[in-house]
């Protein structure tokens, strides 16, 4: 095995509990290259991370605005297949990333049908790996990536893993709205849907009795004007500038706990060994590996894998005292 490519598009969560396997893969393989390739507004979670090689960026979004883009995107997977890859492992288990699989060459890898929702996808596959779609969503991305490679990454591997997301040349901004004096907490308030979101006024207050250096980041509209929120109804709260995802995770890597919902820049925490409380609502909590520093808290909702209910507001059930406690023992652990 000397060349893989990783097709892993997007969902920024998912992104980052797949690379976990790479700092495995590497050791099991050192002299393997690795090639990912991921959509453009992604990219940046991967960027720096030692043990991929080259990082190829697609915008097959772009095809939903103009229908002509597809065959651009086709001519660059083509002029990528160069490469002459020994192994391609779809890690998304989507019909567009199979067939960016299938475009890339012809030894492909990804889920069994039974295992991903897409089932058709796993048609383009030579070697199918098994594994329930409600299992751990950390567990199913390694399995993918190291079971067509021969080996095993157990529990034990995830739980003691080293960081693998890293950054450099952060904006000014970052360094600026960290305290020296106080303990620097990110809050995450946004996500996908509005049910998946703890509310402002609960954030404003666990930032009240913590008294610390809260700092709120957000990546749109709705989310800034929730940052504003917390900042106006909290001394202790300030909105973070607009930052890019390298300054992100600049900002978490420098803080001392994030307390955020169960999305993208939440999930970054894990993979940069922070303190971490992720709140749950409507998703399930086997999203992520609980450990020593990086804590879940799930609303009283009982939740379906194969049929989330976005109409689930349950995390708004939530008491700010349970985050509270938490954020206190993680803080002085």
């Amino acid at each position: 095995m000397n060349r893989l490519a990783i097709v892993k598009l997007s969902a920024m969560g998912d992104i980052i509990h797949a690379m976990v396997a790479l700092q495995y893969i590497k050791k099991q393989y050192p002299n393997i290259i690795i090639d990912w390739f991921v959509e453009e507004a992604f990219s940046s979670v991967l960027q720096g991370n030692k043990d991929i090689d080259n990082i190829y960026t697609v915008n097959l979004k772009s095809i939903k605005k103009n229908k002509k883009a597809i065959f651009s995107q086709i001519s660059l997977l083509r002029k990528y297949s160069k490469n002459n890859y020994d192994l391609v492992i779809d890690a998304q288990g989507l019909i567009k990333s199979a067939i960016v699989a299938k475009l890339l060459g012809k030894n492909i890898a990804g889920f069994s049908k039974d295992s991903i929702r897409e089932k058709f996808a796993s048609l383009f596959y030579n070697k199918q790996v098994d594994i329930a779609y409600d299992e751990n969503t950390i567990d199913r991305n390694v399995r993918v990536l190291s079971n067509p490679l021969d080996f095993d990454i157990t529990s034990e591997n995830i739980l003691n893993k080293k960081a693998f997301l890293s950054y450099s040349n952060e904006a000014d901004v970052v360094n600026e709205v960290l305290s020296q004096e106080k303990k620097n907490i990110v809050f995450v308030v946004g996500s996908t849907w509005e049910s998946r979101n703890y509310p402002k006024e609960k954030f404003a207050n666990i930032a009240n009795e913590l008294k610390e250096n809260c700092i709120v980041v957000w990546g749109n509209e709705n989310e800034r004007q929730k940052a504003l929120y917390i900042e106006e109804n909290s001394s202790y709260a300030n909105a973070m500038p607009k930052c890019n995802l390298n300054s992100l995770k600049a900002l978490i890597a420098k803080s001392d706990l994030l307390i955020g919902n169960d999305t993208g820049p939440t999930h970054m925490a894990w993979g940069l060994n922070i303190p971490s409380i992720t709140i749950f609502g409507p998703t399930p909590i086997n999203r992520v590996y609980e450990t020593p520093i990086n804590k879940v808290v799930k609303s009283s909702s009982k939740v379906n894998h194969f049929k989330l209910n976005k109409n689930d507001f349950s995390i708004c059930e939530i008491k700010e005292e349970t985050i509270i406690q938490m954020s206190k023992n993680l803080l002085n652990g």
